[in-house]
């Protein structure tokens, strides 16, 4: 898959989640049982999020570090030798004239196929793909969820009224910033707050700067053979 197309779907992953989050019905409901239902589900998705966003930082942050050792492995190996063989005879990438033998190019294998630093590139770009859109599904589930909670219990957030408030405050929980026009002020609100700024600060902001630090990352230089 081209990188160009990876990057499509991720912006229209992030399309698709931003509309659902916008449409996905949560208005009070006079029937308790439907109430507590939608009330469960909500919970039950922010939870599913917040392991799956975990499991995908956890994982960049293994494929950094292999991708560390790895490079740390290519510097202490160095450039191949260059220089003719020992018997003097032609080398083997060269024909019997001394012309370059045709073969696969550095980023290929001999069967055609992209090689290995090639392949690593590339899986490392969908992972860093699907962690940027797991992050944004990771806010938007707090934002559904502090959103429902206003509506459920209406004195547990001060000046939380719509989706845009909630997302708003969602970004702002995520940014540390705290305007302070919007803040919970329920005990009920104040623990989720409290567990949305524990999963910002230890799994949100580490996977941001995961994306960034991937992002500013020279290519990584394939040796030659």
């Amino acid at each position: 898959m081209g990188r160009e197309r990876q990057q499509r779907q991720a912006v229209l992953s992030c399309l698709l989640l931003l509309v659902a989050y916008f449409v996905v019905p949560v208005q009070p409901d006079p029937n308790g049982a439907r109430l507590a239902f939608r009330i469960v589900a909500t919970v039950l998705m922010v939870v599913i999020v917040v392991l799956l966003v975990t499991g995908q930082v956890r994982r960049q942050l293994a494929a950094d570090q292999a991708a560390a050792r790895q490079l740390a492995a290519d510097r202490t190996a160095g450039p191949p030798a260059a220089g003719p063989p020992a018997d003097g005879q032609p080398a083997a990438d060269r024909t019997a004239d001394g012309q370059p033998a045709a073969g696969p190019s550095a980023d290929q294998k001999a069967d055609g196929q992209p090689a290995d630093g090639q392949q690593a590139d590339e899986e490392q770009l969908s992972s860093l793909i699907h962690l940027a859109v797991a992050l944004v599904a990771g806010l938007l589930a707090f934002a559904l969820a502090d959103y429902v909670i206003a509506l459920s219990a209406p004195g547990q957030f001060v000046n939380l009224r719509t989706r845009i408030d909630a997302l708003y405050f969602a970004l702002a929980t995520l940014t540390t910033i705290g305007y302070g026009d919007v803040h919970a002020n329920g005990q009920f609100a104040r623990v989720a707050v409290c567990l949305q700024m524990v999963f910002s600060i230890g799994v949100i902001a580490t996977g941001i700067s995961l994306v960034v630090k991937q992002l500013i990352r020279p290519p990584r230089r394939r040796r030659r053979g």
